[in-house]
């Protein structure tokens, strides 16, 4: 990356393995998104949007779901900001019906992008470089013709009037992409879209035969301002035999080495990245799927206490990233939230605790973690949320970011960011 200023933005990110269920009109997303404390960008990552069945991973994956969940997370972000508690009867109607009808991934994208006289730019190179025409250095500054519109909406409103009748937009959608169960979508404040480029999209199957999309990862790649950044959504191996991480270590070795990102920007003066590890930060977040090596009644016994510490001690992946077999290099935040999965239905009670659950009973663990790589990243909250919706709960992060800023972009961005409150790291 150039040396030049740099200025900080926050970015939240959250994770939900949501157990195969299609969400209803009544699910508020209020609270997961913590809308109190507006970010810059939201990222968020689904598991098992759709049952892993041979119907979706083999044939044709159902998108129904993917496009309830566009729903319900932009009916949180673009309420009015001074109402929180009530949504304007247009923006409700459509809401609702988007929630009821069964339109494609593309269609549901086109609903919550905002339209303008200019493309989110495939490009941020220097402007002196892209104005000469018939350079070969040049990058394309219109819709690259290799992604398609079921994979990220590109327009942005000059206004920000949305098309639901005069609701006014603070975040515009700019990633919604689906693999069988795996769902990842990123949301961006309107008047920073002009800052993103070099978006990408990459997807790895990690599941039947190594290959399909019930396992794997869809991974985002772009640029902001002058930083590269990597989002990786994935859900790896399950299982929690003896021997089991090692094969979710082999997802994760797999993932960086398969994932590539498409070559599109021309300018020899240009670094973008192809490969996931040479983003300037990167961000994984998912269903990891690593347990803890205990037994289950020695889990359960030390869950009682909520002794936290020697039950980390013994979870899967901080032994193997301290051992060097995964992550290497990578970090984690502190955890002092409770294992995240099994949950019976509904409930507050882990699976197993009850009789009638005891077939379907699983050792407590945290699944669904977020780790990230690179300098310039501080982590400001690590915490889960208390949503009975799925038998795994939520875990969302929020960090401060530093990205490299150029003087005219640095002389638009107002300096009143460092005026904006903060969650603690962790939630009482």
């Amino acid at each position: 990356m150039p040396s030049g200023k740099t200025q900080e933005f926050r970015v939240f990110v959250a994770t939900w393995n949501v157990g195969g269920k299609s969400p209803h009109n009544r699910l508020n997303l209020d609270d997961l998104l913590q809308i109190n404390y507006q970010s810059d960008i939201y990222v968020l990552g689904f598991q098992e949007i759709v049952p892993l069945n041979a119907g979706n991973v083999l044939v044709a994956e159902d998108n129904e779901p993917a496009t309830k969940w566009l729903a319900l997370i932009n009916q949180s972000l673009n309420k009015p900001q001074k109402v929180f508690s009530r949504v304007p009867k247009s923006f409700s109607q459509l809401s609702t019906s988007l929630l009821f009808q069964k339109p494609s991934l593309k269609k549901a994208c086109k609903n919550f992008r905002t339209e303008s006289k200019s493309r989110l730019k495939t490009c941020n190179c220097n402007n002196n470089v892209l104005e000469r025409k018939n350079s070969k250095d040049c990058c394309l500054w219109l819709q690259p013709t290799n992604f398609s519109e079921d994979e990220f909406s590109m327009e942005i409103d000059d206004d920000g009037i949305d098309s639901y009748g005069g609701n006014q937009v603070k975040y515009s959608l700019i990633v919604g992409k689906q693999m069988v169960g795996i769902f990842i979508t990123i949301w961006v404040k309107k008047e920073l879209v002009q800052y993103v480029s070099h978006l990408r999209i990459s997807s790895v199957g990690r599941g039947i035969l190594g290959c399909f999309g019930n396992k794997g990862c869809v991974s985002v790649s772009m640029t902001f301002h002058q930083t590269s950044f990597c989002f990786v959504c994935s859900h790896l191996a399950s299982g929690e035999k003896e021997g089991d991480e090692l094969r979710r270590n082999l997802d994760v070795i797999e993932i960086l080495k398969n994932t590539q990102f498409q070559r599109i920007c021309r300018s020899s003066n240009t670094r973008v990245p192809e490969k996931i590890i040479e983003h300037d930060r990167v961000i994984w977040f998912g269903d990891l799927n690593y347990r803890i090596s205990l037994s289950d009644s020695e889990t359960r016994k030390l869950l009682e206490h909520y002794d936290w510490n020697p039950l980390f001690d013994k979870d899967q992946l901080k032994i193997e990233r301290e051992a060097g077999r995964v992550f290497k290099g990578w970090k984690e935040g502190k955890i002092y939230f409770a294992p995240t999965y099994k949950y019976s239905c509904n409930s507050d009670t882990y699976a197993g605790d009850t009789t009638d659950t005891k077939n379907k009973r699983r050792t407590p663990a945290w699944c669904d973690r977020i780790l990230w790589h690179g300098n310039g990243i501080r982590q400001l909250s690590y915490v889960r949320w208390e949503y009975r919706f799925s038998d795994h709960r939520p875990v969302c992060s929020t960090f401060i970011v530093e990205v490299e800023v150029t003087d005219d972009e640095l002389k638009k961005r107002s300096s009143s960011f460092g005026s904006e409150e903060y969650l603690p790291l962790t939630r009482k």
